[in-house]
């Protein structure tokens, strides 16, 4: 006699072939997600909207007119896992009672930080001898563009910079 309950067990049983071919397509999935999603949030970023704000750097009193200083800041990034990657810097210039200018650190080669030379009045890039003049154009060397510019402006007696994300050249 046949067991009625014996067909519908063979069709519940998977193969060993069948479970493993299952959780390698899992697996393969679950790393392909966790690769993937800091790609396409870094690539849709600019999309995002990052918002802009107004970032103070000191007091006007401690820049003196016609020096050029290193001042570091924390970048008010939106990203929680940011860290110690948001403390940045920026060159500042004073050229008048108000007037500053503001360049990133960054060469815009490929991101190495840029270093001022006072005696040559040159910014210097260590790593491919990028150099740039001391209002931010290129002098020489492997550098695509302009160093990058914050817009500024003095608030109550202190000079703010406008901080958003450097541009991908």
């Amino acid at each position: 006699m046949r067991d009625p309950v014996a067909p519908q067990l063979a069709e519940r049983v998977v193969s060993r072939r069948r479970l493993l071919t299952w959780l390698n397509l899992g697996f393969g999935a679950l790393a392909a997600a966790v690769v993937s999603v800091p790609i396409v949030a870094y690539l849709l970023s600019p999309l995002l909207g990052l918002r802009q704000v107004w970032v103070r750097l000191g007091p006007v009193s401690q820049f003196r007119i016609g020096a050029t200083q290193e001042v570091a800041y924390d970048d008010p990034s939106p990203l929680p896992w940011a860290g110690q990657t948001a403390r940045t810097a920026v060159w500042v210039r004073r050229t008048g009672e108000t007037d500053f200018i503001v360049f990133a650190v960054n060469c815009t080669h490929l991101g190495c930080p840029v270093n001022w030379l006072p005696e040559a009045n040159l910014f210097l890039c260590p790593c491919h001898g990028g150099v740039y003049y001391a209002d931010g154009t290129v002098a020489g060397g492997p550098p695509p563009s302009p160093l990058f510019r914050y817009a500024t402006r003095v608030q109550d007696g202190y000079l703010e910079i406008l901080s958003r994300p450097l541009p991908i050249v």
